[in-house]
């Protein structure tokens, strides 16, 4: 039977839920329609100036081949990250979990790359992979991969995806680990009993006790890899080379701050926003339905 909270008053339940509206209210619902309205207008650099439009831009936007050329590099740059975060991330919860002497320490070194600011992360694995000077690219030229990611695409899009992943893989490693240390014991001595082996017991038994958790990570890993990953980005590749790494919050921000295409860029921030939430609106749709609680 299911358990519901019952207040005693009418208006508390709608006091404590005003601190989150509130914030909602300012820092998404606010915004969000001033990008909409902004969007609808075409304006010079000073706001000096500015012509209804109607939907022009968004016109514009969707005829423009750089800017569908980033939409499949968001596409693929986010799932990337959000797979690759993920897997990892379990894979060392699940090795950490199993860890008896020094379990504290290995978990201390796990959860550090957290504290590591976005813009950080990207500058050190620039330094790392530095065509020239990079300690990683003396070790992959060794192995006859010949490393340049200023010029390279590829290796472009593998620099910040490296970086997205290892900013990230801390927080998903906490929540994995948490699951892992929540899955009631009995339940794998009763399949080892059974003679189930580790890999069968941890696809039935522990893999779908963590659903919930795992997809609470996707979500959150998706909507990273969307909005979060913008100072990895600005601050290893600029978008480069030849906009490889062009992702669609980083060309809001380029069109919008350093084009002065206000118009442009409001149109792109709507259209980024109205992906992410049917994004997460389909997730909670169809992939939450598999998961048991």
């Amino acid at each position: 039977m299911e358990k519901r909270v019952v207040f005693g008053s009418t208006w508390l339940p709608y006091a404590l839920l005003a601190p989150q509206i509130l914030i909602t209210l300012v820092f998404f619902c606010w915004p969000a329609s001033q990008a909409l309205w902004q969007s609808l207008f075409v304006q010079d650099a000073f706001a000096a100036s500015k012509q209804f439009v109607w939907f022009d831009n968004f016109h514009d936007l969707f005829t423009d081949p750089r800017y569908l050329a980033s939409f499949r590099i968001t596409a693929l740059f986010s799932v990337l990250v959000t797979v690759l975060g993920l897997s990892l991330s379990l894979l060392l919860a699940v090795f950490a979990d199993r860890v008896v002497r020094g379990a504290m320490l290995y978990k201390t070194l796990l959860i550090c790359p957290y504290a590591v600011a976005a813009a950080v992360a990207a500058v050190l694995w620039v330094f790392l992979l530095n065509p020239t000077l990079g300690v990683l690219t003396h070790l992959l030229r060794a192995l006859g991969i010949d490393w340049d990611y200023l010029l390279n695409p590829t290796h472009a899009v593998i620099l910040i995806v490296i970086a997205a992943v290892w900013k990230q893989i801390s927080y998903n490693f906490l929540f994995f680990l948490a699951g892992l240390q929540a899955v009631p014991r009995s339940l794998i001595e009763a399949a080892a009993i059974d003679g189930a082996g580790p890999a069968k017991r941890f696809w039935t038994i522990v893999f779908p006790l963590l659903g919930p958790t795992a997809f609470f990570l996707m979500v959150v890993n998706l909507v990273y890899a969307f909005f979060d990953t913008f100072a990895i980005v600005d601050a290893s590749t600029h978008g480069g080379p030849v906009q490889a790494t062009m992702i669609l919050v980083l060309k809001v921000y380029q069109d919008g701050q350093q084009a002065l295409d206000l118009g442009s860029s409001a149109a792109q921030s709507v259209v980024l926003m109205v992906i992410v939430i049917a994004l997460t609106l389909f997730q909670f749709r169809f992939i939450e339905r598999r998961i048991q609680y």
